[in-house]
């Protein structure tokens, strides 16, 4: 006698694929996960935002370059992917935070979207809580900056940086001033509301700032070292550097605090650059001015 098989209740066959995702779970996240998952992947992706000469958005730029020789060193495809400031450090971690000064507020989960995040990251407090940062890839400081008919002189430069940042300070009293909410030119971050300026919040990207203080947006802007000396070379004769409004800085790519195979492999190459001279090459080709500034940059072991 020929018997019919009793078909299976959809949720019964719901509940299988249930499973079986389940299952392809951890072999998913290993593949986004440390050194190991990312061999295992094929793929380093790069989380960027066009800035500066770290990410042009042609194809190239310092950190693409680094990103892309530490692809190739690992063996595996490199990939970028565009993220933005407001949500670049959940797309590497996972968790969408939100600064209030030098601490965070941890908003929720987010999808991972890349491995290494890396544009010109400034080292700050609140991040450093969030991510690992590699070894330095550029020295950093933030700037005053005006444009060059500006009423607003330069400081004269003292031997304490101490002096200089409360010189260039007590020149913003009633005078506008952009900054950037969740980056280093954000205006909390030293202490800016006390001065008495006029703080405009800019919500363009970095890149635009330097061409908005041309175009008379403003008085007075915060511009990082990178930024400014890109903007000192594209507009020659256009701005100037007021003073600084904080200590040195140092910036190096961010990678999650569950991959330190990764952020060592990364370091290990860097050190190999910097005494075969390759990484001296390379800032050099993005940022030839970057040694009037910062002389020790390049010769520090």
């Amino acid at each position: 006698m020929n018997r019919t098989l009793p078909t299976r209740p959809r949720c019964f066959v719901v509940s299988l694929l249930a499973l079986a995702l389940l299952a392809l779970a951890p072999l998913a996240r290993a593949a986004g996960g440390d050194l190991d998952g990312i061999k295992a992947s094929g793929v380093l992706r790069h989380l960027g935002i066009p800035y500066a000469n770290f990410v042009t958005g042609s194809g190239d730029g310092m950190d693409v370059e680094l990103m892309q020789l530490l692809a190739k060193r690992l063996g595996v495809e490199y990939r970028y992917v565009k993220t933005d400031w407001s949500v670049a450090f959940g797309d590497l971690t996972g968790k969408k935070v939100k600064a209030h000064g030098e601490d965070i507020e941890v908003l929720g989960d987010v999808p991972i979207k890349g491995d290494v995040l890396a544009n010109g990251v400034t080292v700050i407090p609140w991040r450093q809580k969030v991510v690992d940062f590699g070894d330095t890839t550029f020295p950093n400081q933030v700037w005053l900056v005006s444009r060059s008919d500006s009423k607003v002189a330069s400081i004269r430069p003292s031997k304490s940086l101490a002096d200089d940042i409360l010189a260039t300070k007590s020149v913003l009293k009633g005078k506008t001033l952009m900054g950037k909410v969740g980056t280093c030119l954000d205006p909390s971050l030293y202490d800016i509301e006390r001065t008495g300026a006029k703080i405009a919040l800019f919500d363009g990207s970095l890149n635009e700032l330097a061409p908005a203080i041309i175009a008379d947006k403003s008085e007075l802007t915060l511009l990082d070292v990178p930024d400014a000396l890109v903007a000192l070379q594209k507009w020659p004769g256009e701005l100037r550097i007021v003073g600084p409004v904080s200590e040195e800085q140092t910036m190096a790519p961010a990678f999650r605090k569950d991959s330190p195979k990764l952020r060592a492999e990364f370091d290990k190459m860097l050190a190999e650059m910097r005494a075969d001279g390759s990484f001296a090459t390379l800032v050099n080709k993005y940022y030839p001015f970057v040694s009037d500034y910062f002389p020790d940059f390049l010769t520090k072991k």
